[in-house]
Parts: C-alpha cells; sequence; structure tokens
C-alpha cells in the first residue's frame, strides 16, 4: 500500500480518485525504455481511468484531462509523445504570485477606488473638452453611487465638492451651468423602469351586471321566483335531514 502522505497534495487526490492500483502502473512506465511501447502502454492506462471514472465522459476535452493526470502522476521525467498537449507540472508545484491588492483605502468609501481610477485617467487627457466631458459623466457616476449609499440625493455643490478633494482640484465644473442644465442627473431611459400597475376592472354596465346577476341566480336554483332554491317552494332546514314516517302498524 503507498503511503498518500509522502505524495505532494494534488498527487493524493489523483491517487484517491483512480485508485492505488492505477497508481502502480503509472509507475511502471518508467521502466519502459521505448518511448513509443511507453505511450501505448499509457494510451491504455488513459482508457482504464476513464472506465473508473465513467462520469468524465461528460465533462468536454476528457482526453487532455486525463493524460494530463496521468502525466502529473508519472513525473516530469517520464517522456510520453501523447496525442494531446501536456501542462508543464511547475504550475502544481510552483507558489502562485500574491495579488497585489489595494494597500490603501478609498479617500471616500462611498465612491470606492474606481471613481478615483477614473478621476486619475481623466487627468490624462489633454484635449480640454474631452476631459470635461470625462468629468461630467464622472460627476453623473459619483451622483448615483452617492444615491446608493446614503438613500438620499446628493446636491451637485457637494458632487462637485468632493470632486474636486479626489481631483487636487484640477477638475473644475461651473456650478451654474451644472445646476441649470442638470448635467449630473442620468439621461432619460437609464433610470429604473415604471412600476408595474395592475390593471383594474373597468365597471361594467348596468344592463351587463343585471344579466350576469339574473344568470347566478339561475345557476342557484332560484329561477322558479320562490326563493328557497327548490322546486317545490319549501325552505330547506339547516341540519339533519328527517327521515320519512312509517305508517301504522
Amino acid at each position: 500500500m503507498i503511503d498518500l502522505t509522502t505524495l505532494p497534495f494534488h498527487l493524493q487526490l489523483l491517487v484517491r480518485e483512480y485508485g492505488h492500483s492505477t497508481y502502480q502502473l503509472i509507475q511502471g512506465l518508467k521502466d519502459i525504455e521505448d518511448v513509443a511501447e511507453r505511450t501505448k502502454r499509457a494510451g491504455q492506462i488513459v482508457q482504464l481511468m476513464l472506465r473508473l471514472q465513467p462520469a468524465l465522459r461528460e465533462l468536454p476535452e476528457v482526453q487532455t484531462r486525463l493524460w494530463n493526470h496521468l502525466h502529473a502522476l508519472a513525473g516530469e521525467d517520464v517522456v510520453l509523445e501523447a496525442p494531446v498537449p501536456l501542462r508543464s507540472l511547475t504550475v502544481r508545484t510552483e507558489k502562485p504570485a500574491r495579488v497585489p491588492y489595494l494597500r490603501q483605502a478609498p479617500k471616500l468609501r462611498v465612491y470606492g477606488a474606481a471613481i478615483e481610477a477614473l478621476i486619475a485617467k481623466a487627468l490624462t487627457l489633454e484635449d480640454a473638452t474631452e476631459r470635461e466631458q470625462a468629468t461630467v459623466q464622472i460627476g453623473r457616476t459619483m451622483k448615483f453611487l452617492y444615491r446608493q449609499h446614503n438613500k438620499e440625493n446628493a446636491k451637485d455643490v457637494t458632487i462637485l465638492r468632493h470632486l474636486g478633494e479626489l481631483s487636487g482640484g484640477q477638475l473644475r465644473l461651473d456650478p451654474a451651468v451644472v445646476d441649470s442644465e442638470n448635467l449630473f442627473e442620468m439621461p432619460a431611459g437609464t433610470g429604473r423602469a415604471a412600476a408595474f400597475v395592475v390593471p383594474q376592472p373597468q365597471p361594467q354596465p348596468q344592463a351587463q351586471q343585471r344579466d350576469r346577476r339574473e344568470g347566478r341566480d339561475n345557476r342557484e336554483g332560484r329561477s322558479n321566483g320562490n326563493g328557497f332554491g327548490n322546486k317545490n317552494g319549501k325552505k330547506r332546514k339547516k341540519g339533519r335531514s328527517q327521515e320519512p314516517q312509517q305508517p301504522p302498524q
């Protein structure tokens, strides 16, 4: 029995998936010197692996998956002429590079780091018209984010003040123009969809209501005019029905 604790973790998973016997067969490929014969034997082992895990047939590129699993279990030094490209084993053994997360929180959390990135991109624009258009778009986005975060509408002067703080005073707009032309408001068609209103039934004419009421009375057995709901015109009594009386003996 193979001691799995001596193997790397990813190889332990593969041995548990295909079994110890399959792993021993794969390790026996090292004793075959001819590369063609070794590849032929490896192909037979791949078919065995597919029989052991028939659910893999539903996966795309199952042959590529199985050959790479065999390559990982055999080792880098076992040369194979596989019909599919084999990945390097260093991907599984090397430690991945650290993801460069932000070390500093955004200045204004309500807008996040994305707005700061947009402002930095707008500062690189040399054309004054393009920079002004970019500033307007950034102001609209900032007002939308402020509204989503605080559940209230922000004034344009507040957005302009925050925009100046984040850009170091380099992105400026005329407050009067912003207020008169509503530059920070989203254009029509980009807001929320109109609320769905349940259609209410239209009032019907009195003649239709009377006909519908008479039809309902007929279905309930009141078309004879007695109002008691039976043929004899007698009112039904609630409770248990009376049994017919027997004639005297």
